[in-house]
């Protein structure tokens, strides 16, 4: 039987996300955030609309951080081209994010302000998300 020729290079596929997140999986910086329960590309363009929604309902007040970072260049080929000719133009930029990742993170304003702002921004994702409170968060 005839074994297929192994060639010198491995062709790059779109890779599954498998697993939690390690890494960005707890709060760091406020003392609210939303952390995601399902893995998933969440675009530039999404994460820019969220961190709008949130803004705009905490009127400024308070400080936010935005824990993902679109660092993965999708590309796409023109509506019918054939097949070859090279890799397709590049058409935006992705955040991979797994379950447990924290995407935003709240501080400086009161829970109702907070759980509220954070709502209105995970409207704007993709994914399901779930409200989280630091474990020493203590109301003032």
């Amino acid at each position: 039987m005839l074994q297929p020729k192994k060639t010198k290079y491995r062709k790059m596929q779109k890779q599954r996300m498998k697993g939690t997140a390690h890494r960005g999986h707890q709060i760091s910086f406020g003392s609210f955030a939303i952390k995601t329960l399902e893995e998933y590309w969440i675009t530039g363009r999404q994460i820019e609309a969220a961190r709008q929604a949130i803004t705009r309902y905490m009127k400024r007040e308070g400080q936010l951080w935005i824990r993902i970072f679109p660092d993965k260049p999708v590309t796409k080929k023109p509506a019918e081209v054939r097949m070859g000719k090279g890799k397709g133009a590049l058409e935006y930029y992705v955040a991979r994010v797994t379950p447990g990742r924290i995407l935003f993170e709240i501080d400086g304003v009161s829970f109702d302000i907070a759980k509220e702002a954070l709502r209105l921004g995970a409207q704007k994702m993709p994914v399901d998300t779930k409200f989280v409170i630091r474990r020493d968060y203590v109301e003032e």
